[in-house]
Formats: C-alpha cells, structure tokens, sequence
C-alpha cells in the first residue's frame, strides 16, 4: 500500500526555522519525483519545493526560494523540507506529494499524497 507520512510542522515564531520531513513506502519512493505543494485557509494549494529522483534537480515556488531547500535520502526513503526565515505567510497545512518520472508543478500531476502537517507562524 503507498503511505507517505509527513512530520514535523508545529508553530514557531518569525525568523524561525522548521524542518518537515515525508516518510514514504519503499514502493512509493522508487524512481519519484517528490514535491511539497502548502495550502493555507480559504486559500488554493500552493507549489512550494519540488526534487528529482536522484536529487540533483531541484526547484522552488517565488514565495519560498532563497528560503527554503528540499532534500531527499534515498536510502531512508525520506523527503525533507527545511524552512527558514519563516513569515507568517508560511502558515499553511503542508502536503509532501509523489509521481513517477520527472518534477511537475501542478498538484494534479502528483499520484500519491500524505495527510499534511501544520506549519504555524506567528508575528
């Protein structure tokens, strides 16, 4: 059964850091492209950080780059967000996200979805 389970939001302060991570099923994880797409309140999900199979592509959403870098261990079958300088803007429920083949941008192209985890900043 495919399972991605993501962890680590919770709430922090502006200028703060947090670092999400998405555990997969080796099934899941085997030849993927892995992406964080967010979704706040009464707001559409968002792109945030997507990451190649062999982790050497790499690419962000405008509102996170700079700020944010995704990370993948193969070998733990694991995907990692590590967030910086968060804004409150960041607040948003975070979703890791998985397809076969290449980066995608548009949530409609990802096969296999976690539950989320909430990620809170306050001002």
């Amino acid at each position: 059964q495919v399972q991605l389970v993501e962890s680590g939001g919770g709430l922090v302060q502006a200028g703060g850091s947090l670092r999400l991570s998405c555990a997969a099923s080796a099934g899941t994880f085997s030849a993927t492209a892995m992406a964080w797409f967010r979704q706040a309140p009464g707001k559409e999900r968002e792109f945030a950080a997507a990451i190649s199979w062999g982790g050497d592509i790499t690419d962000y959403g405008d509102s996170v780059r700079g700020r944010f870098a995704i990370s993948r261990d193969n070998a733990k079958n694991t995907l990692y967000l590590e967030m910086n300088i968060l804004k409150p803007e960041d607040t948003a429920v975070y979703y890791c996200a998985a397809r076969r083949g290449a980066i995608r941008y548009r949530g409609e192209e990802y096969d296999y979805w976690g539950q989320g985890t909430q990620v809170t900043v306050s001002s």
